[in-house]
C-alpha cells in the first residue's frame, strides 16, 4: 500500500456534505477524505447515494450544503474545470467514443499510444478497431487508459468491475493501484464488490441510504463483514430517486461524453 498518504494536504475533503437532485437530498452529512496515494473506497448498495457522492465531488451536481474541497479548492468550479485541473471521472458507462477507433480515442484525449499500452498491454493489437466492437473489458482498458494516461491528481472511478470478468476486474484494479503507489494519485472508488475493493484500498467507507455508516481499513471492514452485509441486504432507501432517472450521463447517450479532461 502506498506510503505517500498522510503526508500532505487532502486531496478531496467533504464535511458536512448533502447533495442530491433539485431540492431532494439523496446524501446527508457525508465527512470523507482521499489523500495522494490513497485508494477509499465507497461500499454500499444501490440507491445509497454513492455515485451522487462522486459525482458531487466531481462538479457535475452542486451541493445542498456542507462543504467540499476538491485539489485544494473549496468553490463550486463545474467538472470540466476540475478536469482540466487534475481530476479524471469514469463513470460506469465506459466512456469512450464508440465509433472512433481505439487509437483515435487516446488521440483526442491526448494520451500516447506507449502510455497506454504501459498501461494495458491488451490494447496494441486493437488501435485500428473501433470502440464500439471491443469487448467491455477491453472497453475499460482504453477507458482507463485515457483517464490515467493524462497523469490526473485525483481518480473518481464508478463502478470499474461492473460486468467484467474476474480476471479482467484484477487487471483493471491492479492498474489503480499502480498509479496511486508510484504516481501518487488519489482514488475515491465507488464499488460493489466489497472483496475486490478490499483488496486494493487503503481505506473504506460503507454508505447506507445517503449516509456513511461504517468506515475503517480494509482489515476493520473486513472484521465487520457481517454488519457490512447487513448493510447491503437491507439495501437503498425506496424512494431514493435512481441514477438512471437522475443522472446526465445515464444511457445511451451519455456514452459519448468525456469525463477525463479531453474536452
Amino acid at each position: 500500500m502506498s506510503s505517500t498518504a498522510g503526508a500532505t494536504a487532502p486531496l478531496v475533503e467533504c464535511r458536512g456534505l448533502h447533495a442530491g437532485y433539485g431540492s431532494v437530498a439523496v446524501v446527508q452529512d457525508v465527512d470523507l477524505q482521499v489523500m495522494p496515494g490513497e485508494i477509499v473506497a465507497l461500499l454500499g448498495p444501490n440507491g445509497a447515494g454513492k455515485t451522487t457522492t462522486m459525482l458531487t465531488i466531481a462538479g457535475e451536481l452542486p451541493p445542498l450544503s456542507g462543504e467540499v474541497s476538491v485539489l485544494g479548492d473549496g468553490s463550486r468550479r463545474p467538472l470540466f474545470r476540475r478536469a482540466r485541473a487534475g481530476v479524471a471521472l469514469v463513470t460506469e458507462e465506459r466512456s469512450v467514443f464508440m465509433g472512433l477507433s481505439t487509437a483515435d480515442n487516446l488521440r483526442l484525449g491526448g494520451v500516447s499510444f506507449d502510455t497506454a499500452v504501459g498501461m494495458f498491454p491488451e490494447l496494441e493489437p486493437l488501435m485500428k478497431r473501433r470502440a464500439g466492437l471491443l469487448s467491455g473489458g477491453q472497453q475499460q482498458m482504453l477507458t482507463l487508459a485515457r483517464a490515467l494516461g493524462r497523469s490526473p491528481r485525483l481518480l473518481l472511478a464508478d463502478e470499474l468491475s461492473l460486468g467484467l470478468a474476474p480476471l479482467v476486474v484484477e487487471r483493471i484494479l491492479d492498474v489503480v493501484r499502480a498509479a496511486a503507489n508510484d504516481h501518487g494519485v488519489g482514488v475515491l472508488l465507488v464499488e460493489q464488490h466489497i472483496k475486490r475493493a478490499l483488496d486494493i484500498a487503503d481505506r473504506a467507507l460503507v454508505m447506507r441510504r445517503g449516509r456513511i455508516v461504517l468506515s475503517g481499513t480494509p482489515a476493520e471492514i473486513r472484521d465487520q463483514i457481517g454488519d457490512v452485509q447487513s448493510v447491503y441486504l437491507a439495501g437503498a432507501a425506496p424512494n431514493a430517486p435512481s441514477k438512471e432517472h437522475c443522472c446526465p450521463r445515464a444511457g445511451a447517450g451519455g456514452r459519448d461524453r468525456c469525463v477525463d479532461g479531453s474536452a
